[in-house]
């Protein structure tokens, strides 16, 4: 019999591996990118300037993890995100970061002050 403490397991493995998978920058570029609209493989090597192999890998995690969706026209292949909360997922923690890093300068500036002092 499944418990709740091994569905919230699993629910949190599954989280983490989420969390993984956009712990990468290149990743997250390229969920920036497609902020604004779907863009062919093509068009996202060259703005993100690297290899078409290492883009190709990129790409395979995101899909694999449900955060990006491609389509092929012809010979070109087009990615979109899958869903929209990816992006805000994404807001949410540039956000944070955004914090931190001002927290960070405020305990930098305090700390300048106190040396003065001494």
């Amino acid at each position: 019999m499944t418990t709740q403490n091994d569905i919230d397991s699993q629910i949190c493995r599954l989280h983490a591996e989420i969390c993984q998978t956009m712990a990468n920058p290149k990743r997250l570029q390229i969920i920036n990118i497609l902020r604004e609209k779907e863009i062919s493989a093509g068009e996202l090597q060259r703005i993100l300037k690297i290899p078409k192999a290492n883009l190709s890998q990129h790409m395979a995690v995101l899909k694999q993890k449900g955060i990006v969706v491609a389509r092929r026209e012809g010979n070109t292949v087009y990615f979109r995100l899958a869903r929209p909360k990816i992006l805000k997922a994404y807001d949410i923690m540039r956000e944070v970061l955004f914090e931190v890093i001002e927290n960070q300068q405020k305990l930098l500036t305090e700390a300048r002050k106190k040396d003065r002092r001494s």
